[in-house]
Parts: C-alpha cells; structure tokens; sequence
C-alpha cells in the first residue's frame, strides 16, 4: 500500500471534502486525512494508479496539483473563502492584504503576481466576486440592512456597494431582491464560463 498527500485543485467547502471522500473510497482509495485543498491516502499501486484517483476528481469539478505554484493558488482560494464567507470579521476585511500574507507568509505583490498568472483573473478581481456572492447570501438571509452589509463587506457606501453589484451582476440590489434569486453561483466557479 502506498501512502501519499495529494493536494486537489477547487475543493473548497465541506460538502466537497464529504464528496471526495466517498468516491476516492468507492474507488478503492482509503482516505486517511482530509482537509480543504488536500487529503492523505493510501492505495495499493497494483489496482488503481495516480491517472484513476485524477480521473475521480475530475468527475468531481477537481483535479490533482502537480506544482509549488498551484499549490501556493488553492491556498490563497481558500484563504479569501475563509475571510469572506466564513469569518464574519469586519476587520479581517479591511486587513484583506495583510490576511492573505499571515496565512502565506509571502508578500501580496508576489500572491498577487502568482494567481494571476495561474487563473484567468486577478486577485483582486477574485476577492471582488467572492464579496458579490457573500452579498447575496447576505441579502437572502434577509437579518441585515444594505448599509450593514456595506459595512461587513468594506465598502465605503451603499452606492459603492450598488455601483459595483450591478456592474458585476447586471442587476440592481433591488432587482436581485426581486427575482428568483438563480444568479447565484457556486464558489468554485466564480469566473468560469459555462
């Protein structure tokens, strides 16, 4: 049986750890450690190779990282999910830049540089559509007015916030509120075109 840590590209929220642990074990692969971006397993090379547990993934949205670089992106994706959808954290938000360097400890210039030559945005565009779906969620959990929305997502206005959700979105906040609400997108396809 051989032992080994894979790191898996687009595995970004708990129901994708749940999924990709039930079918790299359907597949015959025992999943020993899981956490978001990577899990440690162990298979026997003799019944299912590295292009079987990829081929899995790859049914799953995901795939295998083979580089330093692409590693060092997952990271930085999952550091922007947790400041914007699971923190809550007002001054996680103004500190977008300083939080994403404590979690890498590398310069923002360079993480910035990295992910835009690995995806087909910038970081901060990147950051920008995660804060557009945090909104969302925010308007349909219906607890917060507009103005303590802004604020959570530090936007310096109601207007900035509109301007900016409309320019993204192609509707209103108001005309988001209106409709069926399916613009929404899952979070690991922000920028991917269907």
């Amino acid at each position: 049986m051989k032992t080994l840590t894979i790191h898996i590209k687009n595995m970004v929220c708990q129901c994708c750890l749940r999924l990709v642990r039930e079918n790299l074990e359907k597949a015959g692969v025992q999943v020993e450690e899981i956490g978001p971006g990577k899990a440690r397993i162990r298979f026997a090379e003799t019944k299912i190779s590295r292009e079987d547990i990829r081929k899995v993934l790859q049914e799953l949205g995901m795939d295998l990282i083979n580089s330093r670089n692409s590693q060092l992106v997952e990271e930085i994706k999952q550091a922007v999910i947790e400041l914007i959808h699971q923190m809550n954290n007002v001054d996680s938000m103004v500190r977008k830049a300083e939080y994403l360097v404590e979690k890498t400890g590398l310069s923002y210039t360079y993480l910035s540089r990295i992910f835009s030559n690995h995806e087909p945005v910038t970081l901060e565009k990147y950051i920008i559509l995660h804060k557009i779906e945090r909104i969302k969620e925010l308007i349909d959990q219906d607890e917060f007015t507009l103005s303590e929305i802004a604020y959570m997502m530090d936007y310096s206005s109601v207007q900035y916030l509109s301007s900016q959700f409309k320019s993204l979105t192609g509707m209103t906040v108001t005309g988001y509120k209106e409709s069926d609400r399916s613009s929404k997108k899952s979070l690991e396809n922000l920028y991917q075109v269907p």
